[in-house]
């Protein structure tokens, strides 16, 4: 028992080995560390205005709980928000309970959100629109959208997305996509069949459940390199797919902010300005150029 009990301990110190979070800021150097508090990490800012609760998901290779340094999108956030004098307790969940959690006021920003339209409907609010409960940001760097296909299936998608009408497409749950295409699987022109996460929605298409799965390509397919299936096993279901040739858009990334959050508009300012001043200085790119370049295999 006390050796079992050991290994759990030696278990539990490896995949909770604790991240820094380095950015600069008018010429000085921040140094951020974060230690474990509830069932996430809380980086604490000298003087916080407030203490602000991110909710994320595993997103690789933007973020993810297990990359290196845990992801670009990780460190820039914790960054930006810093930066502008908030404390940061953030939390990795599967996105539908991420997104419940937002738009409930169980935890205050939502990252990294896709474009929400006005008439977009809550999953979780009854008569109420996602931006009637939540404030959404300027935008930051992102990735493409696309169809993911069989290897060796024709194409299906045209540019049109009139010409998948009735096609059985694998979806996230509580992913947005693309306006067009949220719109018409609300209105059930497409049947659509979702997934937990970004794996299972490759295994979905593997299988043969699904004609097609939609998402970023990167993530889908990082999303079975980094799982912790067999190396044949991954071998396997990369093998068996491929993207279709015709892309929908390239959807930038966002931070979407509960109204329910004390000083949210203030909030919503500070990370519009934060914004602002890491694309002026060149700072999101330093993030993400140092990030890859630690993290290289």
């Amino acid at each position: 028992m006390r050796w079992f009990y050991f290994i759990l301990l030696l278990t539990s110190s490896n995949c909770f080995a604790e991240t820094s979070v380095e950015y600069y800021q008018n010429g000085t150097q921040h140094v951020l560390t974060g230690h474990y508090h509830k069932s996430g990490v809380l980086y604490e800012a000298k003087k916080p205005k407030q203490t602000l609760h991110l909710a994320t998901l595993d997103w690789p290779p933007y973020i993810g709980n297990n990359l290196c340094n845990k992801g670009w999108v990780y460190q820039f956030s914790i960054a930006l928000l810093n930066s502008k004098g908030y404390s940061v307790y953030i939390e990795f969940l599967p996105w539908a309970r991420a997104v419940r959690n937002v738009e409930l006021g169980k935890a205050d920003i939502l990252m990294p959100e896709y474009f929400i339209e006005d008439t977009a409907p809550s999953d979780y609010v009854n008569g109420k629109t996602r931006r009637e409960l939540l404030g959404l940001s300027n935008s930051f760097k992102g990735g493409e959208i696309a169809f993911l296909k069989r290897k060796g299936d024709t194409d299906r998608f045209t540019g049109n997305l009139k010409s998948l009408k009735g096609q059985k497409i694998g979806v996230v749950r509580g992913y947005q996509n693309t306006p067009e295409f949220d719109a018409m699987m609300d209105n059930a022109e497409f049947e659509v069949i979702t997934s937990v996460d970004d794996l299972q929605l490759v295994q979905l298409l593997v299988a043969k459940r699904v004609d097609l799965i939609i998402g970023d390509p990167q993530v889908l397919k990082f999303s079975v390199t980094y799982s912790s299936l067999t190396k044949p096993e991954k071998q396997s279901l990369l093998s068996s797919i491929e993207q279709e040739s015709i892309p929908l858009q390239y959807n930038p990334l966002y931070f979407a902010i509960s109204k329910l959050t004390p000083k949210w508009l203030l909030v919503l300012e500070d990370i519009n300005e934060g914004l602002y001043q890491f694309h002026n200085s060149g700072e999101i790119d330093r993030i993400i150029n140092t990030t890859n370049t630690q993290c290289k295999p």
